[in-house]
């Protein structure tokens, strides 16, 4: 029943997000939750949380523009514009 009742604190806490945040915590949580995993160690861990918080918070942003994709030209800069038709 505490396990349920953390779950639904949770959830209700990350509702009132935008998808940038949604995405960073969901991201910072999963990349914890791996690197622990994978190092066993609390550094391990901390670096799967950051980049698991930068990772999804990019996803998070890019899912707040509908109908707009990022491109890199062949400089490598990245820019913002409207996806190709049918995508």
């Amino acid at each position: 029943m505490k396990k349920i009742l953390a779950l639904v604190l949770v959830g209700l806490s990350v509702a009132g997000c935008t998808q940038t945040e949604k995405g960073a915590a969901i991201g910072a949580t999963s990349g914890a939750i791996i690197g622990g995993i994978a190092t066993g160690n609390v550094r391990g861990a901390a670096v799967g949380a950051a980049i698991g918080g930068v990772a999804g918070a990019v996803i998070g942003r890019v899912s707040e523009q509908p109908g707009q994709c990022y491109y890199r030209d062949r400089y490598g800069r990245r820019y913002v514009d409207s996806c190709p038709s049918g995508y």
